[in-house]
């Protein structure tokens, strides 16, 4: 069926304001839902939870390998910080040696001046300890900080030699036993012994817990040998053995085997080989006869070695024993360093390794999600698209169109991809392709049904139309009030009859035919739509401004007030009258229906309303409210504005003319001549009595005594009141050819057109310009007022009876046929009344 142009004006709200996303208004969306998250967060979940899985795996394996580099690291500065150690301990091992000899000279010293002569032998000794310590202490720092275990095992051995210090100030002053003095030495240098053997690599580098059993193990045989030289040292100065030394040097010699076996166990080839070529040196070699010869002749003899060749023997052995623990160290210390080192690669590596894959696998996972993602939104956006703008503006342009069905194209679908998202985008866009075949046949469907319903209205119209004409013919003859009277009301029955046909012809869409070629004034307008309805009696017009009308909308406009004149005729008391206002406002002119009826509730009201603002389509709920269908539409097709207003005890219809269908008077020539069934002027409003009585009450079935009548001639058509009266073989204003000029046509009486037509000169092809209705009788010849009517033969009453008689049947013979075919004429056909 027909839409006004609002709904078009509707859809294209749709490009004006952004797409409407609440594809579920009727449920918010609850972040705990998992079907309710966007694709974007979904797609950021399934990447960030392996991602940060990944993650926690590669931090735990990261974790190891660097606390492994760190262990490693740690063990590298606590093997290099050997040198330092083994630095202060030979310096320590040097000055016990020789405090162990001088210790009995300074028992024998008379007098301090040999005490101090003694202690100025050991002083170089002290000093090269205290300064081997400083660089110990100054190594140490660092690693004191970074590791618990190594400090306090390095702070033991700071208090033990800080405790050598004391005992060096009080060799003089306090008397204190060899074994005292010597054993706070010994306790010193095993803590160092013990810091040096402190670095642990763990238990899955057992190489390097090798290296450090090396050097450990040979300084630990150093000190033995160096314990040994002590002892035999002090017992060349003292002149004799002690008894304690019979037991002690076995002891410290068979030590000190054990050491250099355990040394030998854990050392490489080459160092065991660089042992046995140090082994064989002429220093080491008179050391070690000079010992061996020592140790065979046991302690109970009474020759002891020469006190200065001894230590000079020895101290060269040790010199060497010391270069040889330095260059194991160094190995160590290469070792760790290397260890260290390559761990430190390895972790790097790693770690390398590992954010490498993970920067690769989050921008391949960003890229997949950022094209998955890319993909779901244009086929969202061309899902929204065609929901909210395609779909409704075809729809639109399908419902709007009058003639043929014109083609839709369909947009092809935005994703191209060969996946499945890109198959659901060919799956929407063959949905949306059926959807519009779909629409498309509808709109076929709706143009067949308005082509049938304006079929039929035409004939109706057709079948009225001749209706009329014998009614005209009849009243013409009748020459009985009672009888005239009946006619008028069956006259007046037909042209509502063709009023209906008319709604017919607007609810398919189709403008009316009825047409008019020159202004009308407004007042002749509302008598036309008063004429229109059944209780025209009840219809006043108040006061009606001076206003005229173009002639193109004057048959709508008058279908449009005898609408809103029928209803509120039909939902008030009988009576009551219907006032009828018209004034200027603005640029345009108001019209207001006002009655006195039973009203609308609010909400009904807004309903009304809103359908008046809106023409809605054509359904089977428009049959049942024809009236208010047929002024939206009307309204919206020549820019009407109509609003209801609730008045004091009825309703107030505000029709609002815009100012492009007013128009300027036309000129006096023009005016029709007044009608002989025009209305009558308004008559003084009927003054109800204060108590009526019974009599005076409405009753269904009886004329409301307080309505007045009207006196004759009773006006039944609208062209009656906006017309000169007709020719006797004119079928009035309406007519299938077109509007009538209401001038009779060129016949018996009527004036001939004029010889010379009428022109406005030629244009700049040298044709003649036309002048419009400069040929028509009405405008070229003045009314001839002078012309006498024709004289009127009564009719036979016997042939008015016979005719009514033979309408009447017809009539109730077209009702009571069942036609279950409607035959639609082909195109190019003729119909009846002889028109295509």
């Amino acid at each position: 069926m027909g839409v006004g142009p609002e709904q078009a004006h509707g859809v294209s709200q749709h490009r004006r304001r952004r797409f409407d996303v609440r594809v579920v208004p009727h449920r918010r969306r609850s972040p705990l839902r998992l079907q309710d998250w966007r694709m974007r967060t979904k797609l950021a979940t399934v990447l960030v939870i392996p991602s940060v899985a990944f993650l926690v795996l590669a931090g735990v394996q990261t974790q190891s390998l660097v606390s492994r580099a760190d262990t490693l690291g740690d063990f590298a500065a606590q093997v290099g910080i050997g040198r330092e150690i083994t630095a202060l301990t030979h310096r320590l091992q040097m000055e016990r040696d020789r405090t162990a000899g001088e210790l009995p000279a300074l028992r024998d010293a008379v007098d301090e001046e040999a005490s101090e002569e003694r202690l100025a032998v050991l002083q170089p000794y002290r000093e090269a300890a205290d300064q081997a310590a400083a660089e110990l202490r100054a190594a140490a720092e660092p690693l004191a900080e970074a590791d618990a275990s190594w400090r306090d095992v390095y702070v033991v051995a700071s208090q033990a030699y800080q405790q050598v210090g004391y005992i060096r100030n009080t060799l003089t002053t306090v008397v204190l036993s060899d074994d005292t003095i010597i054993g706070n030495y010994h306790r010193a240098i095993d803590a160092l012994l013990n810091l040096l053997a402190q670095p642990t690599p763990g238990a899955d580098r057992p190489e390097l817990a090798d290296a450090v059993l090396r050097y450990v193990q040979f300084a630990r045989a150093k000190e033995l040998s160096s314990r040994v030289r002590a002892e035999l040292y002090s017992a060349a100065r003292a002149g004799s053995y002690d008894s304690d030394d019979a037991a002690q040097l076995p002891e410290l010699r068979a030590r000190q085997l054990t050491a250099l076996g355990a040394f030998r166990i854990a050392a490489t080839n080459a160092q065991v080989a660089g042992y046995d070529e140090m082994s064989l040196d002429p220093a080491f070699v008179a050391a070690s006869r000079m010992e061996e010869q020592a140790l065979s002749q046991g302690t109970s003899g009474s020759a002891v070695l020469d006190a200065e060749q001894w230590w000079t023997a020895s101290e060269a052995r040790h010199e060497l024993l010391q270069r040889f623990e330095a260059e194991v160290l160094s190995a160590s210390v290469r070792q760790a360093d290397d260890a260290s080192e390559t761990q430190l690669r390895e972790t790097l590596l790693v770690v390398g390794v590992i954010i490498t894959v993970l920067l690769v696998a989050v921008l391949i996972s960003v890229l997949i999600g950022r094209s998955l993602a890319r993909s779901i939104r244009l086929l969202r956006s061309q899902a929204l698209r065609i929901a909210q703008i395609e779909l409704p503006e075809a729809l639109a342009r399908l419902r709007s169109v009058s003639g043929g069905v014109p083609p839709i194209e369909v947009s092809p679908a935005v994703v191209r991809s060969l996946d499945e998202i890109g198959e659901l985008a060919e799956a929407f866009v063959a949905v949306h392709r059926s959807a519009v075949g779909v629409a498309v046949e509808q709109a076929n469907m709706r143009r067949n049904v308005n082509a049938m319903f304006v079929n039929l209205a035409r004939r109706s119209q057709v079948l009225v139309e001749r209706q009329l004409e014998l009614l005209d013919d009849l009243e013409r003859e009748e020459g009985d009030p009672e009888q005239l009277e009946n006619l008028f009301k069956l006259d007046h029955l037909a042209a509502r009859m063709r009023r209906n046909d008319e709604s017919l012809l607007v609810l398919a869409g189709t403008e009316s035919t009825r047409r008019w070629n020159r202004p009308i004034g407004l007042s002749a307008v509302l008598l036309a739509a008063s004429a229109e309805i059944e209780q025209y009696q009840r219809v006043r017009h108040e006061a009606v401004a001076d206003l005229h009308v173009v002639g193109h909308a004057v048959g709508e406009l008058v279908h449009l007030l005898a609408e809103l004149l029928e209803n509120a005729t039909a939902f008030s008391r009988p009576d009551t009258i219907v006032q009828v206002m018209a004034r200027v406002e603005g640029p345009g002119a108001v019209i207001e229906i006002a009655d006195q009826g039973l009203g609308m509730s609010p909400a009904a009201l807004a309903e009304a309303n809103a359908v008046l603002a809106a023409p809605p389509a054509a359904d089977v709920a428009t049959v049942e409210r024809m009236g208010l269908f047929v002024v939206s539409h009307l309204a919206a097709r020549h820019g009407i504005e109509v609003r209801l207003h609730g008045g004091a005890g009825g309703l107030v219809a505000r029709v609002r003319l815009p100012h492009p269908l007013l128009a300027p008077a036309p000129p006096p020539s023009l005016d029709p001549v007044p009608s002989p069934r025009g209305l009558p002027a308004a008559t003084p409003r009927p003054v109800a009595p204060a108590n009526p009585g019974p009599a005076d009450l409405p009753v269904a079935g009886r004329r409301p005594t307080t309505v007045p009548r009207q006196a004759h001639p009773v006006p039944v058509r609208a062209e009656d009141v906006l017309a000169p009266a007709a020719a006797p073989g004119g079928g009035g204003w309406w007519s299938r050819e077109g509007p009538s000029s209401g001038v009779p046509a060129v016949g018996a009486g009527a004036p001939a057109p004029p010889a010379v037509p009428v022109t406005a000169g030629t244009n700049e092809r040298g044709l003649p310009v036309r002048v419009p209705m400069a040929q028509l009788s009405a405008v070229t010849q003045p009314a001839r007022p002078e012309q006498q009517p024709a004289t009127r033969d009564d009719p036979d009453p016997e042939a008015v009876g016979g005719m009514l008689s033979r309408l009447y049947s017809g009539v109730r013979r077209a009702e009571s046929e069942e036609t279950t075919e409607i035959p639609v004429p082909p195109l190019g056909a003729w119909s009846e009344g002889g028109r295509k």
